[in-house]
């Protein structure tokens, strides 16, 4: 269990007056919690979601996060706002760092780190500080994997506020929120209340929860980086062989997840699809047979919540040159977790000289990744067009281009 820096309000409060400049209990001034330690591994998710709480969030930082979440969808990732884009380039999503993208062109007045600057300089300013401490904070979550993560943010009408929550980081499916209200005056309040996922299906809700995939590419920035990834749901750009008219080249057409493997908290599903296999492989003797080293094409796709039990296109090449003689490939899907990374070791098989022979590929993955399937694929069984494969709890449709 992680130690709070801070406390912002008190477990009984049931209702606290929305004003970063007087509220009754200071979030950032409890002398027996002590100063914010500058070396502090990590700030706890439900202190940074009751600051958020607190903060004058209006329609321009509710614009914000909208066009963040919608740049890190548009870029193949989940529905996230991290706090290092937040803090450094207001409106970007994950992965615009990587491509061409206006995100940097993004402008508020107001953005939602000057609120969190205000308010925490605020704080730590009632008690006398030189401003130190709130740098030294602010510091932090910017270098921190934290993250406002807006489920069925598609939904949104454009105006509701949100109500603001956490991961409480123990596997629950619901948690305590806090939702903003505004009288005939004008006064604003924050009051409790117990956030469902069927809540976030139909109301506007932020999470603060830990970025897991920002360090990923995903297949959508494989794909704008390089054509012969294909395009989603269009067509799949294939560089002329040097292995002969008879390589195919095998794809994956499309994906469809059957469930989630983790609490809506945490988010979406990072899938990773691995395919090993020997390219072009057209040896006639054990001289030429040396000559070939195992690829591996390993992707993630991100599913989000409302995604699941949809077949999404994809058309991501998984062999480019699928010559007669490969026999079976290697194929496997994890649901990422994190942990050490370890490795399945088994055999992809080719044929020569009227004889089949095992080359051992390893496949690297996290020890804590879901493993949904694991398993060779035969030439046979991938000969046909448009062959549907159901592994564990998703769906795969594969094509054979020539």
């Amino acid at each position: 269990m992680r130690t709070p820096l801070l406390l912002l309000f008190a477990a009984t409060l049931p209702l606290v007056t929305l004003s970063c400049e007087n509220v009754d209990t200071n979030p950032l001034d409890h002398p027996d919690q002590g100063e914010v330690p500058a070396t502090a591994p990590a700030v706890p998710l439900g202190e940074v979601a009751e600051i958020f709480s607190i903060l004058p969030i209006g329609p321009e930082q509710l614009r914000e996060v909208s066009d963040a979440v919608s740049a890190s969808v548009a870029n193949g990732y989940d529905e996230e706002y991290t706090m290092a884009d937040l803090f450094t380039v207001p409106g970007a999503g994950v992965g615009d760092d990587r491509l061409e993208t206006k995100a940097a062109l993004r402008t508020y007045s107001r953005p939602l780190r000057d609120l969190l600057s205000e308010c925490i300089r605020d704080r730590f300013a009632t008690r006398g500080d030189d401003g130190t401490s709130a740098d030294k904070y602010l510091e932090l979550l910017t270098g921190s994997d934290l993250q406002v993560y807006w489920p069925y943010s598609d939904s949104w009408n454009g105006e509701e506020a949100p109500v603001i929550t956490f991961d409480p980081e123990d596997g629950s499916s619901n948690n305590i929120g806090y939702k903003v209200s505004t009288d005939a005056n004008g006064k604003r309040t924050v009051t409790k209340m117990v956030v469902t996922e069927d809540y976030a299906k139909q109301h506007p809700v932020w999470v603060i929860n830990r970025n897991d995939d920002a360090s990923y590419t995903s297949l959508e920035l494989l794909r704008r980086q390089d054509p012969d990834w294909g395009s989603s749901g269009g067509n799949v750009v294939v560089k002329s062989s040097d292995s002969g008219d008879e390589s195919k080249t095998l794809v994956l057409k499309s994906f469809k997840a059957y469930r989630n493997y983790d609490c809506w908290l945490r988010g979406g599903s990072e899938f990773f699809v691995k395919c090993g296999s020997i390219e072009n492989f057209t040896a006639k003797n054990d001289a030429e047979m040396r000559q070939y080293s195992p690829s591996i094409t390993d992707f993630m796709i991100e599913v989000r919540r409302n995604m699941v039990g949809i077949s999404l296109p994809f058309n991501a090449v998984l062999v480019t040159d699928w010559t007669p003689q490969l026999e079976k490939c290697l194929f496997m899907i994890t649901e990422d977790d994190g942990g050490a990374q370890t490795g399945w070791t088994a055999s992809a098989v080719v044929k020569y000289n009227s004889k089949a022979y095992g080359i051992e590929i390893t496949i690297p993955f996290n020890a804590l990744d879901d493993i949904v399937w694991r398993g060779t694929l035969s030439s046979k069984y991938l000969q046909k067009k448009n062959v549907h494969g159901r592994f564990g709890d998703v769906e795969v449709l594969f094509d054979v281009l020539d």
